[in-house]
């Protein structure tokens, strides 16, 4: 399901982006699926952030996530 989802999420975004760069140009495009990918990320960490808090997890800052953790 979260496969799924994420692949929807960018299929979504690389086709309206498209639409976009088709107007606006390459660069309008770049900027704005840059934009709502990271958007969706940011998100996307602070609900595992929320949700390992909830759990009584430990929670980690980035740099402490990248260094004991592989994803």
């Amino acid at each position: 399901m979260q496969g799924t989802k994420n692949k929807m999420v960018i299929f979504l975004a690389v086709t309206i982006g498209t639409v976009i760069g088709l107007f606006k140009g390459e660069t309008a495009k770049q900027k704005w699926v840059f934009k709502l990918l990271g958007k969706y990320d940011n998100r996307r960490l602070t609900a595992e952030r929320k949700s390992l808090a909830q759990k009584g997890g430990v929670l980690l800052d980035d740099i402490e996530m990248a260094a004991f953790h592989s994803n």
